[in-house]
């Protein structure tokens, strides 16, 4: 048996119970939780993803929630040859199908049934994996596929490694829009939790000059000091961020990544897009959420490409353990929250006061 945390209705608050241990078989692996990121989103999830996204499952209930978890691979399957007991891992909740076109053809995010184990699924079929897979990481173990785990390195705590969801999120997005040496790159929301990472692996990618904007002066003020000879940064209370950028570059910059979230009003999306230069390249992974309306014959005049870009693979994520691991990101920047699993709904209800991106709220179920 193991201790999980467990929600039983829908925003009902979870409650610690003694659960049976998973066992790993085939391509499996059971993993010892050390400690489970709690996402800021986790709470509008828990309460709201089946009013606002009623096609889309979450687990069954009672369920083990938990998006971001890290710990030890505790027992391996038969068939599992790269991993083995002891290993320090981080687990990617992302979870595929391996057999429908997309998977076939590699493109495994873009899987029919594509769920995060421990949250929610994003197509009606995703049920399937969600009942193979049902266990988060607000529990003592877990069962995973293989193919999710990450390794990390001695010199990534537990407790940063838990941080990998939404730094990859950031990190693809920095891949997909092919960023560089010779990018100039706008983050709105740089200083939550999402645009945080996208700077820190930005400035690790190499690209020169960042533009960064949010509402709180002082935490941007943070922002611009992890590198302020590359780093500039914008409160939109003091104006448009177009404007602004436009004043700074003359062009527009080359690159735009929203990371703003769902109850962000829509101008901050339209003004990241009107501050490209043409033939620039917009992402969003923030999830600004409703009808946005865009000038599309803008957008077709001026080359501009826009596009979504959701979570990352485990192959982006070991590329991201080894940047950390040789220094280009430095993680020690996120101030660890820790909190015992029986305190998890403090935790869910504590994280909307964290100190913007640079907290990090953990469970530790140990």
């Amino acid at each position: 048996m193991m201790r999980a945390a467990r929600m039983h209705g829908v925003g009902e608050p979870m409650v610690l119970e003694n659960v049976a241990k998973p066992t790993a078989y085939g391509s499996d692996v059971v993993v010892r939780v050390e400690a489970c990121n709690i996402v800021p989103n986790l709470a509008n999830i828990l309460v709201n993803w089946t009013t606002w996204f009623p096609q889309n499952p979450l687990p069954g209930l009672p369920a083990i929630f938990g998006l971001d978890p890290a710990g030890v691979v505790e027992e391996v399957g038969a068939d599992v040859h790269g991993f083995q007991p002891g290993d320090r891992v981080y687990v990617n909740p992302g979870r595929h199908c391996g057999d429908c076109p997309a998977c076939r053809r590699g493109e495994h995010i873009d899987c029919e049934s594509y769920a995060f184990a421990g949250y929610f699924g994003f197509t009606a079929s995703s049920t399937k994996l969600l009942d193979r897979y049902p266990y988060g990481g607000l529990a003592e173990y877990l069962l995973a596929p293989a193919y999710s785990l990450v390794r990390l390195p001695e010199s990534i705590s537990f407790a940063h490694g838990a941080r990998f969801g939404y730094l990859g999120t950031g990190y693809s997005a920095l891949r997909k829009a092919a960023v560089g040496a010779d990018t100039t790159l706008l983050i709105n929301g740089v200083s939550g939790t999402l645009g945080l990472g996208v700077a820190l692996f930005a400035l690790a990618m190499g690209v020169p000059r960042i533009y960064g904007t949010g509402r709180n002066k002082a935490l941007l003020d943070r922002v611009r000091a992890l590198a302020p000879d590359r780093i500039e940064t914008h409160s939109t209370l003091d104006g448009p961020v177009d404007a602004w950028v436009r004043s700074r570059t003359g062009r527009g910059v080359d690159v735009y990544i929203d990371a703003l979230g769902p109850g962000a009003p829509h101008e901050g999306l339209i003004q990241g897009i009107a501050s490209l230069r043409r033939g620039g390249r917009a992402v969003n992974i923030g999830a600004t959420a409703g009808m946005v309306p865009f000038d599309v014959h803008h957008i077709m005049d001026q080359q501009l490409s826009f596009r979504g870009s959701i979570w990352f693979t485990a192959g982006e994520g070991q590329q991201m353990a080894q940047l950390a691991d040789s220094g280009l990101v430095d993680l020690s920047v996120f101030e660890n929250v820790v909190f015992p699993l029986e305190k998890v709904n403090d935790a869910i209800s504590g994280v909307e006061n964290r100190n913007g991106g640079f907290s990090n709220f953990v469970i530790s179920p140990r």
